[in-house]
């Protein structure tokens, strides 16, 4: 199969370091083009860039706060956000004036920027170009175990931050990867459209009718896993989304069942993905995998190697 894949949703920095390593080098043997690195909040953002450092083109970084998990304080929510925004200052730069070299860029960076990239220990301006802003959403699942619990979640905080997200990747023209799920979905729609956001990627996405026709209206991306293979609330979205909006992805390391039990999720998974999508769509594998690939390079186009 000459026809490469894409994996555009990967929790790389949660692998070991040798071991995410050894599984790129894999990736890229078996016709793997490049893999989105989505962080959880500053410190997975760091180590994400690490990894593109390591395999600059290969590994597109994007970074964010993964909504499943507490708010985070005042103190670490401008801490995450000074840093994208050295990052995305940077690519910004390098993109408007190709000619200034990285060690003359730092120059212009603000006191913010310049605390961000002190932290990290190197430049910005030296640093992969960011990809996107992700992982950021909803806490769908949370709330729903806080439910159970008999509590309450802070839902108006996470909307709060979701769009100073949105309005992060308005400004910056970037692609903002989403984990939104069924009544999440509206919402995120709602900030999306209020800040005119295009290119947005909902990941691993369930909801109701109405809202897939709201987002394919205005042109949002969803990627599939491989529980394409057995879940079929999944299997009927694949059927249901247009060919031009769709994309292959894993969110590994999370595990999955069916013919993956016992399986390490890997991103040469997204081939299964690719060959499943082509059965159900009633397609030859190959002309699916170019399908899935031309979306890939498409949606994070402005992404340069």
């Amino acid at each position: 199969m000459t026809v490469k894949l894409a994996d555009t949703h990967i929790h790389l920095e949660q692998y070991e370091p040798e071991q995410a390593s050894r599984m790129l080098r894999e990736f890229q043997e078996e016709g793997g083009e490049f893999v989105v690195a989505v962080s959880m909040n500053l410190e997975s953002a760091r180590r994400t860039e690490r990894l593109a450092m390591q395999a600059p083109g290969l590994v597109r970084p994007a970074y964010g706060f993964h909504p499943e998990q507490p708010l985070p304080t005042p103190e670490e929510e401008e801490a995450l956000f000074a840093w994208m925004e050295a990052r995305a200052a940077a690519a910004g730069r390098e993109a408007a004036e190709p000619q200034v070299s990285a060690a003359a860029a730092p120059a212009a960076l603000s006191r913010a920027e310049e605390a961000a990239a002190s932290a990290l220990g190197s430049s910005p301006a030296a640093a992969p170009r960011m990809a996107a802003v992700g992982e950021v959403g909803l806490p769908y699942y949370s709330r729903l175990e806080a439910a159970e619990r008999g509590e309450t979640l802070d839902e108006a905080g996470y909307v709060r931050l979701l769009e100073r997200f949105v309005i992060f990747a308005a400004r910056h023209d970037l692609p903002i990867v989403l984990h939104a799920v069924y009544e999440d979905a509206d919402t995120a729609c709602d900030l999306l459209e209020r800040h005119g956001i295009r290119r947005a990627h909902f990941h691993w996405f369930k909801g109701s009718p109405a809202a897939v026709e709201r987002m394919i209206t205005n042109g949002y991306f969803v990627s599939f896993t491989p529980d394409l293979l057995y879940e079929e609330e999944i299997r009927e979205l694949a059927c249901r989304y247009p060919d031009t909006l769709v994309m292959s992805e894993t969110d590994g390391p999370w595990p999955f069942e069916g013919p993956f039990a016992g399986r390490g999720t890997h991103p040469s998974m997204t081939a299964d993905v690719c060959r499943e999508w082509a059965r159900l769509r009633g397609i030859d594998e190959s002309t699916a995998r170019t399908l899935l690939l031309d979306n890939a390079r498409r949606f994070y186009a402005p992404f340069q190697d």
